[in-house]
């Protein structure tokens, strides 16, 4: 389902973290609204690294929470899934979480690099850390290298559509409505 927060953002402007969080939280309500644990684990899925970003301690909590939905009834996963999540969107992103992130991100495709490549990432990675660029130029310049390697998975997570400057930002949309997930 589309989002008034992403909908509404004018092409020149940048997506604040609270419109992030919001964002995220909203799409949420989406899924205990359909009431299905597909739609859970779905969401688990897309929201994977954008939920790292801000809380890695509670992304490991939430990832346990999905995985006991044979043995708990639905409507205790959600309450205690929201609970969770609610905690992990309280936090900020800091520049270390989004390293962290980028670092998971990368290892999806490194090994299909070369040295030259690597050294380039690896370069913008630094540029980042003293904040010469901010995440969402950091990864406008990966973007290109998740379709170059087909990794739907990257493309599909809600990080990339919410950081992702502008420009990219279209890209990952339109992809992330063709439900691709690897």
């Amino acid at each position: 389902m589309e989002s008034n927060y992403i909908k509404n953002i004018n092409q020149n402007e940048i997506i604040s973290e609270k419109d992030a969080k919001e964002y995220v939280l909203q799409q949420f309500n989406n899924v205990k609204t359909s009431n299905r644990i597909n739609n859970l684990v779905k969401f688990q899925a897309n929201n994977k690294y954008m939920i790292m970003a801000h809380d890695q301690t509670e992304l490991k909590k939430l990832g346990n929470i999905v995985a006991s939905h044979k043995k708990i009834q639905f409507s205790s996963i959600l309450k205690e899934y929201e609970e969770h999540l609610e905690i992990a969107m309280l936090k900020d992103a800091t520049t270390k979480t989004h390293t962290n992130v980028i670092m998971h991100v990368i290892e999806h495709f490194s090994k299909h690099l070369n040295q030259n490549e690597k050294q380039r990432i690896f370069s913008l990675l630094e540029q980042f850390r003293v904040k010469n660029i901010t995440i969402g130029k950091m990864l406008l310049e990966i973007s290109p290298t998740i379709y170059r390697f087909n990794c739907t998975y990257l493309a599909s997570q809600t990080y990339f559509l919410l950081y992702a400057d502008v420009e990219q930002r279209i890209l990952f949309y339109d992809f992330n409505k063709k439900d691709h997930i690897k």
